[in-house]
């Protein structure tokens, strides 16, 4: 499976819209992390549209916006007048509009989510949940699992990296949104949720019987390698990772380390100021990342001083999966000269959204307000990152528990070491 095919969302398919209050479900959240690449704001938002039945009822000062909705009300009338099935459920047809309205967009990014959605995207965050232990895409046609977690009943169950969710408990999901799919594999601790899966090569869809178990995510792992390499894989860009990374760094550089690995493989992204923060870490000044608004501004964000590991030799592992703030990182690590980007071409997650609360808790609407580049500003959007040192992770790499991305990380870096030591 190529990396680029997966965007991966940290939720221990605990939910794909959880992280919406703390990371980009996929992305950066300017404030939190589903939405990917989104952020919770709560400012009031004007109505999208005069809600009144009876155009000719309107405010004079409304006329060019009456004009511009008459076949809206029309068609509106028509729905009450005309259509078989009486009532009509008013609140259906006001959400249908708005998503019908976001869809017309034609960006993938800018959406609507309706109060329950909203509601169970806001819910706090403890850095544990109860599912069934994968990192899931929800960004594709089927909610897909992008890889279990090590040691989870996903991973037992024998889930793997590709598989397509068609199917939840005997009912059929396919043409159902994924962000609202993966709601239906979480549940209680001890329960066990039945799954149909469509996976490449195989002739029929697979079943599984998955128990849902307390999944705990990590920030971060780390490990020193042979050669006296360090490694440390980031899993999320949330609220603590900030003091996590620092911690781990400490813990790491106080062995002395020859190098170091940052791995952001399958890191879905989070928070834009943690983004800024993980890159300060590595780079220590200068331009991280640029965004730009639609009338042309731009905001510069730079590297905060004091950065733990800005001199060390580095390389930065990144797949398909590394989008959003993941890849304003190493992007800016790859601009900045300081350190080589190793593996697959990233998400492409050039975008930066903001979740707006509609009044009268109506739900919310996500839109794509800005655009971010790299420091030579470089847009990735849809396009990704290209790794300095291109190496495939295979699923028969996977399957025999091979990584040739980390090895030929681990043999760069001691390649580098070893010129330098060159008299």
């Amino acid at each position: 499976m190529s990396g680029r095919s997966v965007a991966k969302i940290l939720l221990g398919l605990s939910l794909g819209l959880l992280t919406a209050c703390a990371v980009f479900a996929a992305g950066i959240a300017v404030g939190a992390g589903v939405p990917a690449l989104g952020t919770l704001i709560s400012r009031d938002a004007a109505p999208l549209w005069p809600w009144n039945p009876d155009p000719a009822a309107s405010d004079p000062a409304q006329s060019g916006q009456d004009e511009l909705f008459q076949p809206f009300w029309e068609a509106w009338n028509i729905v009450h007048q005309q259509f078989v099935d009486q009532p009509v459920d008013d609140t259906q047809l006001m959400q249908g509009a708005i998503r019908g309205m976001m869809d017309a967009l034609g960006d993938e990014h800018s959406s609507y989510m309706d109060p329950d959605e909203y509601l169970q995207a806001n819910l706090p965050l403890d850095g544990s949940y109860e599912g069934i232990g994968a990192w899931v895409d929800t960004e594709g046609e089927y909610l897909t699992i992008v890889s279990p977690m090590p040691d989870s009943p996903a991973e037992r169950a024998g889930l793997q990296p590709g598989d397509q969710v068609i199917g939840i408990d005997g009912q059929d999901v396919t043409g159902q949104d994924p962000s609202v799919v993966v709601r239906s594999v979480l549940g209680p601790a001890g329960s066990t949720v039945h799954l149909t899966i469509q996976r490449e090569g195989a002739e029929a869809p697979l079943e599984f019987d998955v128990p849902r178990a307390r999944i705990e995510i990590p920030s971060l792992e780390t490990e020193t390698l042979d050669g006296g390499i360090a490694y440390l894989h980031l899993f999320t860009f949330g609220e603590q990772t900030t003091d996590d990374l620092r911690a781990a760094l400490r813990e790491l550089l106080a062995q002395n380390p020859r190098g170091l690995i940052f791995d952001l493989r399958g890191n879905g992204g989070g928070l834009l100021a943690t983004a800024v923060d993980v890159a300060s870490e590595f780079i220590g000044d200068g331009v991280v990342m640029v965004e730009r608004y639609g009338d042309g501004r731009e905001e510069i964000y730079t590297a905060e001083t004091g950065g733990l590991a800005t001199e060390i030799p580095l390389v930065v592992l990144i797949d398909g999966g590394s989008a959003s703030a993941s890849e304003i990182v190493a992007g800016a690590i790859q601009d900045r000269g300081r350190g080589s980007l190793v593996g697959e071409t990233s998400f492409g997650k050039g975008s930066v959204q903001q979740w707006i609360p509609l009044g009268d808790d109506a739900g919310a609407v996500r839109v794509t307000v800005a655009r971010w580049l790299t420091p030579d500003r470089r847009q990735i959007g849809d396009v990704g990152l290209t790794p300095d040192v291109e190496v495939e992770l295979t699923e028969e790499d996977m399957a025999a528990g091979r990584d040739p991305q980390l090895e030929r990380a681990r043999e760069l870096l001691l390649e580098g070491l070893a010129a330098t030591a060159l008299p």
